[in-house]
């Protein structure tokens, strides 16, 4: 299916992740984090330098990391992967297979890679709706980062 020409702002719930094949049940909300673990460098500058220039750091990057957490309704018909499925997955302490991607789009993802259960958390107040949350780490490089499946005109 080709991607479906969009035009404004994105709305998130466009956007969906899956754990294990299959996406997050009910799902509220999620989030994906980049990060870059760097090393400072402080190095004696130049003597023709001025006095202040050995006050700033060089900065190198050392370490790339994703991590994804997600929210979602607690529900009884689950056709997803809903809590119980996910609780299953975690108590393996296997890998899941993780990719995010954009609803009605040539279900190509733009992130796709082995991720590890890092929390899976369920909250059951009182008269109100249940609800989890699960948070996942990297486990080693995406096998797919690409910008390029993200609908966004430039």
């Amino acid at each position: 299916m080709a991607k479906t020409a969009r035009t404004g702002y994105c709305n998130g719930s466009d956007m969906l992740v899956y754990v294990g094949g299959k996406a997050v049940g009910h799902c509220t909300t999620h989030t994906a984090t980049f990060a870059s673990e760097t090393k400072d460098r402080a190095v004696k500058p130049v003597a023709s330098a001025t006095l202040s220039a050995g006050l700033w750091k060089q900065k190198g990057v050392v370490g790339l990391s994703i991590s994804i957490s997600a929210e979602g309704l607690v529900h009884y018909d689950e056709t997803e992967s809903g809590f119980k499925e996910l609780l299953a997955a975690w108590k393996t302490g296997a890998p899941v297979t993780v990719k995010c991607m954009e609803r009605e789009g040539d279900d190509q993802p733009y992130l796709e890679g082995s991720f590890v259960i890092a929390n899976l958390e369920r909250t059951d107040p009182a008269q109100d709706d249940a609800t989890y949350s699960i948070q996942l780490e990297n486990n080693g490089e995406p096998t797919t980062l690409d910008e390029t499946a993200i609908t966004e005109n430039s």
